[in-house]
Parts: C-alpha cells; sequence; structure tokens
C-alpha cells in the first residue's frame, strides 16, 4: 500500500509529522492491505493565515483495486484532529465497502455444481 501525502502552500509539511501519518495510516489500515493499492492524503488550511474554529481540513482518498477510489474529508481545529478525524471515518467506509464484496456467510464461491456433475445449469 503507497501512501502519498500532499499538503497546501500554508501548511507545514515537515518530515516528522509526515513520517507519524505514515505510520499511523500503515497501523490503522493495514487488514485492507490487500485491497487497497494506495492512500492519498491532502492537508489544507481553509482560511489560510486566519484563525478559526474548524479551519483545517484532511482529506484520504483510497484507491481500492479494481474498484472506484473512495474519499473522506473531515475538518477540526488542528490538523491532527482532522487527520484523526478523517482516518476514522475512511476506516468505517472500507469496512462497510469492502464486506459488500465479500460472498454472502454460507456460502462458498468455490461451490458451484459444474456440468460434469450432471446438476442443471
Amino acid at each position: 500500500m503507497l501512501i502519498q501525502l500532499n499538503t497546501d502552500n500554508h501548511v507545514d509539511g515537515r518530515d516528522e509529522a509526515m513520517r507519524e501519518v505514515e505510520t499511523e495510516l500503515t497501523r490503522s489500515l493495514s487488514r485492507f492491505s490487500s485491497q487497497v493499492t494506495r492512500i492519498e492524503v491532502h492537508f489544507r488550511d481553509a482560511n489560510a493565515d486566519k484563525s478559526g474554529a474548524s479551519d483545517k481540513e484532511c482529506t484520504l482518498e483510497a484507491r481500492v483495486s479494481g474498484q472506484d477510489p473512495t474519499a473522506v474529508t473531515h475538518a477540526a481545529a488542528t490538523l491532527s484532529a482532522a487527520f484523526h478525524g478523517a482516518r476514522d471515518k475512511l476506516v468505517r467506509v472500507l469496512d462497510k465497502r469492502l464486506a459488500k464484496l465479500r460472498p454472502p456467510k454460507g456460502i462458498d464461491p468455490f461451490d458451484r455444481p459444474t456440468v460434469d456433475q450432471g446438476m442443471p445449469l
């Protein structure tokens, strides 16, 4: 799973903070690592130099193999809070989305009757 980090001109993209984001995403999304090919992280400051209650935004976009991309956004007072909120949303969305791709309980996708068994199609 590849993690790509992007920031706007008003967000400090220090290496230490970005490594922490990568580590946290890798840990939180490890159970999806076989299905997710890439995660894009976008940090932005909506009000730039002005202060505000929820002016920091984090958008996470997950690229699931064979599916359309999934994106979530969370706004908060700090970048850390925005990231953690977006991460939690992404985990919930991926849980739901990937659960729909699994076969129903009790049905083995490889246990299909074949023509050789004399069963009707």
